[in-house]
């Protein structure tokens, strides 16, 4: 083949991958979710304190999280597929809209699973909580370690590696606590349990945000 129509081939190809993974990282691919969110509208009881539950599709598929939590108002804000860079982007719609008492995050998820490295997640991490603690100081921010799967099992060394620096920073700060979910979805053997997912091998069931919930409560009055 002539070296140029190669050479032409390849640089089309990059293009095109570079213009998936540009699109595919997005934030305005969420819109129409960001948009039924400010359209939905909310009834607190003002005898209750306020939870916002905020990240991706292991908060999203979490419809029914406002039963396991009777004694507070809560909003799920999950966005399925979303990174923390996502969560960024739409910092005053979902974050500081309400102001809440409790304010539970779930990223990091998808992006490992995005080969974005640790280190880079953890500092988009770490810039989001400053954030919210400069805007929000009397919030208490619990951040959700990633969690273990069955279907990113392969992955598990690097959102060992995130957990860890989440973990070290949040220890350090005030009014932000780290609730480590992973240790909880391993059996005996250290390996990720079997019977706390849908079929999808990476989303949770009943059972697993059973776990959740007994992990959680640990931060709450």
């Amino acid at each position: 083949m002539n070296r140029k129509i190669t050479f032409s081939i390849f640089v089309l190809a990059f293009l095109l991958i570079a213009s998936f993974t540009t699109k595919a990282q997005d934030p305005n691919r969420f819109k129409n979710s960001i948009k039924a969110f400010s359209e939905k509208e909310y009834s607190f009881n003002p005898n209750k304190k306020l939870i916002v539950f905020a990240g991706s599709s292991s908060i999203r598929k979490w419809e029914d999280v406002a039963d396991y939590f009777p004694d507070y108002n809560v909003v799920n804000f999950g966005f399925g597929g979303s990174h923390y860079s996502d969560l960024i982007y739409w910092y005053d719609k979902l974050i500081t809209r309400f102001q809440p008492d409790y304010l539970f995050i779930y990223e990091g998820d998808n992006d490992i699973a995005a080969k974005k490295k640790p280190g880079k997640v953890y500092k988009q991490a770490k810039a989001l909580i400053k954030r919210i603690k400069s805007d929000l100081p009397k919030t208490e921010v619990i951040i959700i370690s990633a969690k273990p799967s069955i279907a990113r099992w392969n992955l598990s060394k690097k959102y060992i590696k995130l957990n860890k620096k989440l973990n070290k920073f949040c220890t350090k700060q005030n009014h932000v606590e780290f609730a480590d979910v992973w240790k909880i979805m391993l059996d005996k053997n250290g390996n990720v349990m079997q019977d706390i997912f849908i079929e999808d091998g990476l989303h949770m069931n009943e059972k697993g945000y059973n776990l959740w919930k007994k992990e959680l409560d640990k931060y709450l009055e």
